[in-house]
């Protein structure tokens, strides 16, 4: 089934294959399915290229949301009786954040058009009709192509052949399997585990819907269209994990990787930020950036154990206890010296043992107690009666 408003897409679409079929016609058998599926293949690849501004568009809002899930929490929570107002609040958050709902599926949305295109192109190569520029030897070619024994527009249910759809039913798990490995790396390796949101569980979900949804509908996709959902989705699986490794998600499994990469080559700064090269880091950095960045992370390194290292002042009770054993604490000049409370001032010499025996205290009474006073008068009087 086509539409008449997607006729400039159809050609565009059907045009780009053309080009791309004529390239390896040099090399395979223009007839043949590899020559046909590698023109599709392509045409997938020249799309996600295109597309790729949209992607970094769509892991900036990911993580934006991400981020803002405990305020829209909140917002929800405070006015869960008046919708109106709830959306108002929504709208302004996603204002101040940058960000939207929307801004994640941007690739989804765009690729949307594309793919029925090229799903009205097989259909109509299928019929042995003209659609775009195919039209005509080209015509007779894409219909005479196999892949793997199955025609382009063959489909599972529409064949009766057990070939084909031993074929299909290949293409469709290797489809789901790598869209269900794309959505569980990001899941499991680029997500701030700090952030607890139902952000998260919306994309677990998504984890196992997404697969499902896909394998049943791919029961009614030609293998052209087979062919260009496997390639945009191992394209998506290795574009992500470039962006894993090279820019995670800060709080993430993959983030503390890279971290611990960078300090091993000397390419993280005392402040956790990275050391980047020239061509927008593509390059490694010089000599003299890392080892400038290498001496300050001495220099914090060394001012840290010095602190750690400092000696505690240590109390009388802990003097005595240590005795001659323990090491002496150099105190600060600031700071004075404590007198022990129990020194006396030194006596005269020559002073008289008589005179010392005077000045000590009485008999019968223990050194550091304090006597009581003795209740004067004698015998309380009586009272009168």
């Amino acid at each position: 089934m086509t539409f008449s408003f997607l006729n400039p897409l159809y050609t565009a679409v059907s045009w780009i294959i053309v080009q791309f079929h004529s390239l390896y016609s040099h090399i395979f058998n223009p007839d043949g399915g590899w020559a046909w599926g590698l023109a599709i293949a392509s045409m997938v690849v020249v799309i996600r290229i295109c597309l790729i501004p949209l992607f970094v568009k769509q892991i900036k809002a990911t993580r934006a949301m991400q981020a803002i899930q405990p305020k829209m929490k909140a917002i929800q929570e405070r006015y869960k009786n008046d919708r109106q107002r709830q959306s108002e609040e929504m709208m302004k958050l996603y204002k101040e954040a940058g960000t939207n709902p929307f801004s994640s599926c941007l690739p989804i949305i765009v690729q949307a058009p594309f793919f029925t295109a090229l799903y009205g192109v097989l259909a109509k190569v299928a019929k042995g009709q003209d659609i775009g520029v195919i039209h005509g030897d080209l015509l007779v070619s894409a219909g005479k192509a196999h892949i793997f024994g199955a025609p382009l527009s063959a489909t599972f249910v529409s064949s009766p052949e057990t070939n084909v759809k031993i074929v299909t039913a290949v293409m469709i798990i290797l489809m789901s399997l790598s869209q269900f490995i794309t959505q569980r790396q990001l899941m499991t390796k680029n997500v701030d585990l700090t952030v607890k949101t139902p952000f998260m569980q919306q994309q677990k979900m998504l984890m196992y819907v997404f697969p499902i949804m896909f394998a049943v509908m791919g029961i009614n996709f030609p293998v052209g269209v087979l062919v260009y959902w496997l390639t945009t989705n191992v394209w998506s699986m290795g574009q992500q994990l470039v962006v894993i490794h090279n820019n995670p998600t800060p709080g993430s499994k993959a983030f503390q990787e890279r971290q611990e990469r960078l300090k091993k080559a000397g390419r993280l700064r005392s402040d956790g930020t990275e050391i980047k090269g020239a061509l927008w880091g593509m390059l490694p950095p010089s000599k003299a950036a890392v080892s400038e960045a290498a001496s300050a992370a001495a220099v914090v390194e060394e001012a840290a154990q010095v602190r750690r290292q400092q000696p505690r002042r240590q109390s009388k009770s802990q003097r005595q206890q240590g005795g001659a054993g323990q090491p002496t604490v150099e105190l600060d000049k600031d700071t004075p010296a404590e007198e022990p409370a129990d020194s006396a001032p030194a006596e005269p010499e020559g002073k008289p043992a008589a005179a010392k025996q005077a000045a000590a205290k009485p008999a019968g009474t223990k050194q550091g107690t304090r006597q009581q006073p003795k209740r004067g008068g004698g015998q309380r009087p009586k009272k009168k009666s």
